[in-house]
């Protein structure tokens, strides 16, 4: 079985579980309000930056360095859209859940220390917002009246990826050729169930701090 296959086989339970949170179940289904929503594009920003933050330092490495491809970097849209929810001033008072910290933490920690690590969480987030994170946008518009690709979902939004689908099957074919060994592959997709769980861990806190009446 390719790599690409293995990791996308061996993490389809997390990946669901994390897609059924209580919390991404509430805010997609219009239960939450845009509160929430900005609430959860923080805990993004914090996760984000530890990941594109490094991206210099890993660029010349021959397992991570491929990956990194500025079309898929999710920051200076990510801010514009904290911005447009939080005002200019949005970076006052902004907080990263206990969760999110750990998350962000692990990330950094595989980026310096392991980069084959770090194309777990590459995969997972990445690959995400190309696929479900579609659906996470045309909700928000529709639930909160965002312009259709505009200020508030243009995290979502990836303008130098013309043709998404053939993007993906380049990405594909890179964890294909990842030049490590099968037990390091092996690893690489324990990492990537770790990631799931990290995310959900966010879900779980946004879940409490936004818990809905009974």
């Amino acid at each position: 079985m390719e790599f690409s296959a293995l990791i996308r086989t061996a993490s389809r339970e997390a990946h669901t579980d994390v897609g059924s949170s209580s919390f991404m179940t509430d805010l997609l289904g219009g239960r939450l309000g845009v509160a929430a929503y900005r609430r959860y594009s923080e805990q993004l920003w914090f996760v984000y930056r530890a990941l594109e933050s490094p991206a210099d330092a890993l660029a010349a490495d021959p397992v991570a360095g491929p990956f990194l491809r500025p079309e898929l970097a999710r920051m200076a849209e990510l801010e514009r859209d904290l911005a447009y929810l939080g005002g200019p001033d949005w970076r006052t008072g902004l907080t990263a859940l206990p969760a999110t910290t750990a998350y962000a933490a692990r990330v950094a920690e595989c980026a310096r220390d392991w980069p084959a690590g770090y194309i777990a969480h590459h995969y997972t987030r990445y690959m995400g917002d190309l696929s479900g994170g579609q659906y996470v946008r045309d909700t928000a518009e529709k639930t909160w009246g965002f312009d259709r690709k505009g200020d508030g979902v243009r995290f979502y939004v990836f303008e130098s990826i013309g043709n998404p689908a053939a993007f993906k099957r380049e990405y594909r074919a890179l964890l294909d050729a990842l030049p490590v060994d099968d037990l390091e592959k092996q690893r690489v997709v324990e990492e990537c169930k770790r990631a799931y769980a990290l995310n959900a861990g966010i879900f779980q806190e946004l879940a409490e701090e936004f818990r809905l009446s009974a």
